[in-house]
């Protein structure tokens, strides 16, 4: 069995491949924008064309969102080189489709109404840029690439930022289980890098990532399932990347 300190090198450099590295940009990012200009006179692009060729535009986004998974697949095959299986002790699979979906749908539904809120209040208060999720052109391609960086999104932050991590802190410190200090510490941890790694879109975002990070890791603890975590990102980052607009239309958001 491997040791605590194999285990703690092994989620640095995980960490180092994915969102951790994202964590360090976000912030430098932030930094970056404080230092030019008044957040809310500025903009980010979360999903964007590559190129003016419709080729090599479609090209570069698949590839964007292949090589974006390849962290998942490293954590699942180390998981796999311990005599693990994750897809079943993280609940990463389809042996309850119901209650999944009715779970993440109503997260869907709750934590789509909060983000809206946070977005207004943070563009409000001049603490968040002006969010554009996706600005593409328009295929017959674009719907489907939009929905696999939907989903890729998705796999990526619930596996790593908790399935994953879950699982090794808690072979590296062993007395977090049962312990629910301990178990608070480790739900804020996640969720305060899940914070950072969104701070490139200004504080707003970030502190709605971070509360949405709390309960994602609480309702994982509780019911040790991340397949209703991944459904409902999905349907977040599927509906900001298709129907952004729209939907600050709805709410009469679209002037912020």
């Amino acid at each position: 069995m491997a040791s605590r300190r194999f285990y703690a090198w092994e989620v640095g450099i995980v960490l180092a491949l994915s969102l951790g590295r994202s964590a360090v940009y976000a912030v430098l990012q932030l930094a970056e924008r404080l230092s030019i200009a008044p957040l809310s006179e500025q903009s980010a692009t979360v999903q964007r064309s590559r190129s003016r060729a419709e080729f090599f535009d479609f090209s570069y986004q698949l590839l964007d969102s292949l090589f974006a998974l390849t962290p998942v697949a490293l954590v699942i095959y180390l998981v796999f080189l311990g005599a693990g299986n994750p897809f079943r002790s993280w609940g990463l699979d389809f042996r309850r489709p119901g209650k999944d979906w009715v779970l993440g749908t109503g997260l869907f539904a709750v934590l789509g109404l909060g983000t809206l809120a946070v977005y207004f209040a943070g563009r409000s208060l001049g603490l968040t840029v002006q969010i554009i999720p996706a600005d593409v052109a328009e295929y017959w391609w674009s719907t489907p690439v939009l929905l696999f960086a939907a989903l890729r999104h998705s796999l990526l932050e619930e596996i790593i930022m908790v399935a994953y991590l879950f699982d090794r802190a808690r072979r590296i410190w062993p007395q977090l289980n049962g312990a629910t200090a301990g178990l608070w510490i480790l739900i804020l941890a996640s969720a305060a890098l899940r914070a950072a790694y969104h701070l490139y879109q200004g504080f707003g975002p970030g502190f709605g990532n971070l509360v949405m990070g709390v309960i994602f890791g609480w309702l994982y603890l509780k019911y040790g399932r991340v397949m209703p975590l991944v459904i409902a990102h999905f349907l977040l980052d599927a509906v900001a990347f298709l129907a952004f607009p729209l939907v600050l239309t709805t709410f009469g958001l679209d002037s912020l």
